[in-house]
């Protein structure tokens, strides 16, 4: 009920609505619309009311309940289930709950703030209340799991498909799964799977993003490394718009790849790589590898060619742009 009400005010930019059309449109009583306006102003909705005129949106909250995201999708299937924390530990601990539990492919679980949020290689990913996005979002497609690399990357271009279209911002990618501005790290993706040796059942992609810290929210370590979209764009923005932006996107790459495979996204993804086409670092579990980033495979691995002319294989790796100096 609260989404309906929010796409009709939606729909009235800074206008009035009178009770009697909400009532209509709803299918509720005049009392029940009152109680719908009174929770979204307990939700940080600013509305006007005014007698024979009816009610007004002034300012939306900052809210990411679900029926905050819904007012802003167009998707067939994702999304539309969706388990909302105000505080969690993590939102890929419950997504993978929720998949052995039998959840739908597009379900999603979103966090206002997360405690033990986690990132690639057992690292923490911070999210202080109300700053940031934390979600995560659940698959079943029928792949092979030496495939679901190729979902890192299709999540990635989703996130800065969806970032320009909420945000106006442009971003780079960097392999395997880092959305960066001017260099710094705005958004991480974490993809894992539920599988048989050959079958997956499931895949949670984990998606952490930046949106609204500001200077002080950063550690001065953090600050030199992370960036948010408030930093750039000097304010605040919808964080609920922003996540139907993203997982808009994500369903549209989603069912083209389902339907047409991985080659239609790579070059998606390679015309906002900023890893492939120069020198890098990459740092493995064993060793560090310098050389020249040709490119990916159909998998989604990095091909690095290194001073001697070998190609390396690269399937997980912490990666460093080298500097003109180096290269």
């Amino acid at each position: 009920m609260k989404e309906k009400l929010l796409k009709i005010f939606a729909e009235h930019s800074d206008q009035f609505v009178s009770g009697e059309k909400i009532s209509q449109q709803l299918g509720c009583t005049r009392t029940a619309v009152w109680k719908h306006i009174d929770e979204l102003r307990k939700n940080g909705y600013e509305l006007e009311s005014a007698p024979r005129k009816g009610y007004r949106l002034i300012r939306k909250g900052d809210g990411i309940h679900s029926h905050e995201v819904k007012v802003g999708l167009t998707t067939k299937r994702i999304g539309h289930e969706i388990t909302y924390f105000d505080e969690t530990d993590s939102t890929q601990y419950t997504a993978h709950k929720l998949a052995q539990e039998g959840a739908k492919e597009g379900h999603v679980v979103i966090a206002n703030e997360q405690t033990k949020g986690k990132g690639r290689l057992g690292r923490q990913w911070f999210s202080r209340k109300g700053t940031s996005v934390s979600m995560s979002l659940i698959l079943r497609p029928e792949l092979p799991p030496q495939k679901t690399p190729q979902l890192t990357l299709l999540t990635a271009v989703s996130v800065v498909r969806g970032l320009k279209k909420a945000t106006g911002i442009d971003c780079d990618i960097k392999w395997p799964n880092d959305i960066l501005i001017n260099g710094k790290k705005l958004v991480g993706i974490l993809t894992e799977m539920q599988a048989d040796p050959d079958r997956v059942n499931s895949i949670i992609i984990g998606i952490g993003m930046n949106i609204n810290q500001h200077h002080d929210d950063f550690t001065p370590e953090i600050r030199e490394l992370a960036t948010s979209v408030a930093l750039v764009k000097g304010k605040n923005v919808d964080r609920a718009k922003i996540i139907a932006a993203v997982l808009n996107e994500f369903e549209q790459l989603y069912d083209l790849y389902i339907e047409r495979g991985f080659d239609l996204i790579r070059p998606l993804w390679e015309a906002h790589s900023v890893s492939v086409g120069t020198f890098i670092y990459a740092r493995t579990m064993r060793e560090v590898i310098y050389g020249f980033a040709k490119g990916i495979t159909e998998d989604g691995v990095l091909l690095l060619e290194d001073e001697k002319g070998k190609v390396h294989e690269i399937y997980s790796a912490d990666i460093e742009i080298a500097s003109q100096a180096d290269s």
